[in-house]
């Protein structure tokens, strides 16, 4: 019996009172704790506990419940988390959303969950409302994001009482941005365009990419634009690129564990878009492209060291992203590594 339903029949158990005896026991029932956690849009949630049973949606907040030691609490996911990353252990079955948008609330109630996580991004208000009435709390946290990167990792550990699990992953991260900030200190920033996904779709402020940039020693070229969408994205006018002439171009691909080589027709294309072989990034070959798996893992702070060696190679000297990448993907996804090579190319490779 499924724990919502088990306090059900404590309820039930609680009204047969006898007479003259000052108390009542319930023999063989299992009791149920309640948690209350704070997610990201400041609302108090209560979930019935322990968690052993858990939807996620979003490939970046699989990332994290799993590098906390919660994966095998996972019973339901989205189709973009099944495809990026292959090592889910969560069949058809429990593929319940096609989209943060498109998700089957009736799929979700037949998985029985504790908790639903979503990242703010997705309906999370349409999912309230949808399975309040099967008694499933909504729990908004978002992976993607760097600057709320120690408060999701905290509020994950929360819900899953993985406390220690989500501290090792905050130690990891920090271990990451100390040295950055140590080798980085008093670099003259360089300037970069970020282009993601799509030809022309660039990060700005509030955006996870936008400070992977800055804590890499860079500066967003399009740091002044306004009228992102609901990660802070936003696709720029090509001449824009042009006119702002950055230092670097970097391309972060579709996320995927499974490797895909796509570096050089991205690289090849990038180079003859019209306007750019007159770009300094170009003319001097500091173009990057990576598969985002890499450079968005631990909320791109993989992505921020791998940046910080290609923009300040002299500053970074001896640090080795690559070691940081392995790390993340054997010791906190708990899957195979096989080589940065397969997910990372930098300038001239």
């Amino acid at each position: 019996m499924h724990k919502r339903l088990i306090a059900g029949s404590l309820a039930a158990a609680a009204a047969l009172v006898l007479t003259g005896c000052g108390q009542v026991t319930v023999e063989g029932a299992e009791q149920a704790e309640t948690i209350t956690v704070t997610d990201e849009q400041g609302r108090e949630v209560e979930i019935s506990g322990p968690v052993d049973r858990a939807v996620v949606l979003n490939s970046y907040t699989n990332e994290f419940v799993r590098a906390i030691g919660a994966g095998d609490a996972v019973v339901g996911i989205d189709r973009p988390s099944s495809q990026r990353l292959d090592y889910l252990e969560v069949g058809e079955d429990g593929i319940i959303a096609e989209a943060l948008d498109q998700i089957n609330y009736e799929a979700v109630a037949d998985l029985d969950p504790d908790v639903v996580i979503m990242p703010r991004n997705a309906v999370w208000q349409e999912a309230v409302e949808q399975l309040e009435g099967f008694g499933i709390p909504v729990v908004v946290a978002t992976a993607w994001d760097h600057l709320v990167f120690e408060d999701t990792v905290t509020l994950l550990g929360e819900v899953f009482d993985a406390e220690e699990g989500a501290q090792s992953v905050l130690d990891f991260h920090d271990e990451i941005a100390a040295d950055l900030d140590e080798r980085l200190e008093g670099v003259e920033p360089k300037t970069v365009y970020l282009e993601t996904v799509d030809p022309y779709l660039t990060a700005l402020p509030g955006s996870g990419f936008h400070a992977m940039i800055e804590q890499a020693g860079g500066e967003n070229v399009f740091a002044d634009a306004a009228g992102g969408d609901a990660q802070e994205e936003l696709t720029v006018d090509p001449a824009e690129v042009v006119l702002r002439d950055p230092d670097f171009i970097f391309h972060e691909f579709e996320p995927s564990s499974a490797p895909n080589d796509r570096f050089t027709a991205i690289s090849d294309e990038l180079a003859a878009r019209p306007g750019w072989s007159g770009l300094a990034a170009v003319q001097d070959g500091q173009i990057a492209v990576a598969n985002g798996w890499a450079t968005s893992a631990a909320a791109k702070i993989i992505g921020a060291a791998y940046l910080a060696t290609w923009l300040h190679p002299e500053a970074t000297e001896g640090l080795d992203p690559d070691a940081y990448l392995e790390r993340w993907v054997t010791e906190f996804q708990d899957t195979e590594f096989t080589s940065a090579e397969d997910y990372i190319r930098g300038p001239g490779a």
